[in-house]
């Protein structure tokens, strides 16, 4: 970080030690002859995203203590398309299991979907309506781990109905962790899902709602809730600002990997604040 004031959002050296091996060799298969030195640290490339994800704010609104806007955004969208950020997203997701006492490979899934308004630059190609929750904008497509850990994410337009979605997500799952072999949907998802399922070796079950009316926690159900609230708290997500549906979905692993590194390294706050001295105050 240098000589700079610390962020809230910025990584702590105990985080950082969990993602940079990863950033480092991705760097370092970049050199050759004649390439340019590079001028960035990679540890504030990191936190100026994180800034984003957390606060909301436009890439161009970065303070300026932070690297270039525009050189964030490349890396940001080279992570992206080289698949470098998922890359280390799954890394965190396999050490927080193995910490909490599972195996890395998960064997279950809980799938759901959440619709979100998107901002003015989004192309109308990529929203649509979704008429039962009356929004406009995008949905992104979810399955978890029963911890609540992201397994995938798929971004569509929100007028994309859940079986549709469900079936997208059920492919990535079947492609990704083959060792699922079952998972949970609520009622919006219809027969073409559980048929789907069972084309790929995968088990879906409904969870149906009791029909006694108020506020019931669903079985399995509140696992994957909880993980699209964890998602709301990043600033970033709480509508849908970027452009193209695959640099949304890239947002997304973004907040879990901000979400997972602090799990591993238990920070509720950063510990790079340092407490002044009792004395200090006392003056």
């Amino acid at each position: 970080m240098g000589s700079r004031r610390a962020y809230r959002s910025d990584l702590s050296d105990t985080r950082w030690a969990l993602i940079e091996p990863t950033l480092t060799a991705w760097r370092a298969a970049r050199r050759g002859p004649g390439t340019v030195m590079r001028v960035h640290d990679l540890r504030e490339i990191v936190n100026a995203i994180l800034y984003v994800c957390r606060t909301g704010i436009a890439w161009e609104y970065l303070p300026h203590d932070f690297p270039p806007c525009k050189t964030v955004y490349d890396y940001y969208a080279k992570w992206e398309a080289d698949g470098t950020t998922e890359t280390l997203h799954d890394l965190l997701r396999d050490q927080v299991r193995v910490a909490k006492g599972r195996a890395a490979a998960p064997t279950a899934a809980i799938i759901d979907s959440q619709s979100v308004k998107t901002s003015c630059n989004v192309s109308e190609s990529s929203q649509g309506i979704d008429a039962g929750k009356k929004i406009k904008g995008r949905k992104r497509h979810i399955a978890t781990d029963v911890l609540g850990l992201l397994l995938a994410v798929i971004v569509t337009a929100a007028s994309v109905q859940d079986s549709a979605g469900g079936q997208q997500v059920l492919d990535h799952l079947a492609a990704a962790h083959p060792t699922v072999s079952a998972a949970w949907v609520d009622g919006g998802y219809n027969n073409t899902v559980i048929r789907h399922g069972a084309q790929r070796g995968i088990r879906v079950e409904v969870v149906k709602r009791p029909s006694a009316k108020g506020f019931h926690v669903l079985p399995r159900r509140w696992v994957v809730e909880r993980s699209l609230g964890w998602l709301m708290q990043h600033r970033r997500l709480a509508r849908d600002y970027e452009a193209l549906p695959q640099r949304s979905r890239t947002m997304v692993h973004w907040a879990m990997t901000n979400i997972m590194s602090r799990t591993l390294t238990g920070e509720s706050t950063q510990t790079w604040r340092n407490d002044p001295p009792k004395a200090d105050i006392l003056a």
